[in-house]
């Protein structure tokens, strides 16, 4: 079994209909005992959502000269600096990786040109950021899985030697790469450009491979291609698989949050660019820099298509899909950077963006500066005073008005209120004992 990490108490573990499947499991299970090589296939624009390091402990405790190669795929969405920030990250972590893009190893075999990739990307010299070719890679794959069988047969001991010197020598002649991986990253698309035809089903529709398959390349070389499974992990949640293709797109329930995850990773004016729409400004008291809502985007994309329902209404579950299909294939660029680098720009941003004067410095110096000209001020931080200004001028104006008439006229209502007096004079006084009034 893969060794999970230990469910703490605010962690959730997202499950997903993959795993709950027992038979997937059992052919994941043969396919890491019948292989040399395991090779794990991720997505480019985010490689450690998809990488599964208890896959990789599992594996070496099959076997400790077992290693796992990551299949970086389509690496021609990533801009060539990303990818040396991705390959700096690998070889520091000693991650065994090869970048790769199936859809242009499949292109390139049926004659076919793709806008917008260059072809220095695959003949570039630095062996650390090229994108491999399809000869290439068969190469590379071969001689990793010959290296493993070669340091399993050295460390053997000399009663295994002279009892299986044939098998051993056998085995040496022949290896097998078994390919792993999440659900539609590109496992079937690889193995059909690495055979050279189409030896399995590809579709956008993730779990389209139901069972392993063993495809013979050449007499040194055979690959297994297991079905995609989804590791359980507690950082992803359902809606990121559900934005990054893992689970299907057509059968997703609440679209507002995958689209959220898109708004928030994709610039404001990429997707105003990209789909040629205005999405609107955040308000004066809101942060200028937030990322557009899931309810503005879904909106203004569905007025400049003209998606609308039945009831009158955008057409938000329409165009929720159409704009996830435009993520997952990469017509809505976007990527992740590593760990190491993300922390390193933030602490540039840190040291250097931030250099104005800081919240306590501003209230020590108000009473003395208080008189100088707006001019002096910084313009790179914010107008404090315009932005309450804005506040006051704002709907919050008359409701706070309101509000503090109500306090005014309900002062009065914590006393008690003047009892009124009873008037009994139209009573009959008396008058000494006749009855009648005076």
């Amino acid at each position: 079994m893969i060794h999970l990490c230990r469910l703490e108490e605010n962690d959730k573990l997202v499950l997903t209909p993959f795993e709950k499947n027992i038979d997937i499991w059992r052919q994941l299970w043969r396919v890491l005992e019948r292989s040399d090589l395991l090779v794990m296939v991720v997505d480019a624009r985010d490689p450690l959502f998809y990488r599964c390091p208890d896959l990789e402990v599992y594996a070496k405790e099959i076997d400790k000269h077992k290693r796992t190669l990551l299949l970086v795929n389509k690496a021609d969405l990533l801009p060539l600096n990303i990818r040396k920030k991705w390959a700096d990250y690998f070889k520091a972590h000693d991650i065994l990786y090869v970048f790769w893009s199936a859809k242009v190893a499949t292109a390139t075999l049926e004659g076919k040109s793709l806008s917008g990739y260059s072809e220095e990307d695959s003949v570039s010299i630095d062996l650390d950021t090229k994108i491999y070719g399809r000869d290439e890679l068969l190469m590379r794959l071969q001689t990793e899985a010959e290296c493993i069988v070669a340091q399993r047969r050295a460390s053997a001991t000399k009663e295994d030697r002279r009892a299986s010197s044939d098998s051993v020598s056998s085995v040496a002649k022949h290896v097998v790469v078994g390919f792993v991986g999440y659900p539609n990253v590109g496992k079937s698309s690889t193995i059909n450009a690495l055979v050279g035809e189409k030896k399995t089903g590809v579709t956008h529709t993730p779990g389209k491979t139901k069972h392993f398959q063993t495809l013979i390349i050449s007499e040194e070389l055979t690959l297994c291609d297991c079905p995609g499974l989804v590791f359980p992990s507690f950082s992803s949640s359902r809606h990121e698989m559900v934005s990054c293709g893992v689970l299907p797109i057509d059968r997703m329930t609440k679209h507002r949050e995958a689209i959220q995850v898109v708004a928030d990773r994709v610039p404001r004016n990429v997707l105003q660019q990209i789909y040629n729409i205005t999405l609107p400004r955040p308000k004066a008291y809101e942060s200028q820099s937030r990322p557009p809502t899931a309810a503005e985007l879904l909106r203004a994309y569905c007025a400049s298509r003209g998606h609308v329902s039945h009831a009158g209404l955008p057409d938000e579950t329409r165009a929720a899909r159409q704009i996830l299909k435009d993520y997952i294939d990469g017509k809505i660029p976007h990527f992740e950077l590593p760990p190491v680098t993300a922390d390193a720009e933030m602490e540039h941003e840190e040291t250097s963006g931030l250099e104005g004067p800081t919240t306590s410095a501003l209230d020590e110096s108000d009473g003395s500066n208080s008189d100088e000209d707006d001019d002096t001020a910084d313009p790179a931080q914010p107008d404090i005073r315009h932005v309450l200004s804005d506040l006051q001028s704002f709907d919050l104006a008359s409701g706070g008005s309101k509000a503090a008439g109500k306090k005014k006229d309900a002062s009065h209502k914590q006393h008690k209120k003047p009892q009124r007096k009873k008037d009994r004079s139209w009573r009959v006084g008396n008058d000494g004992g006749d009855g009648t009034a005076m």
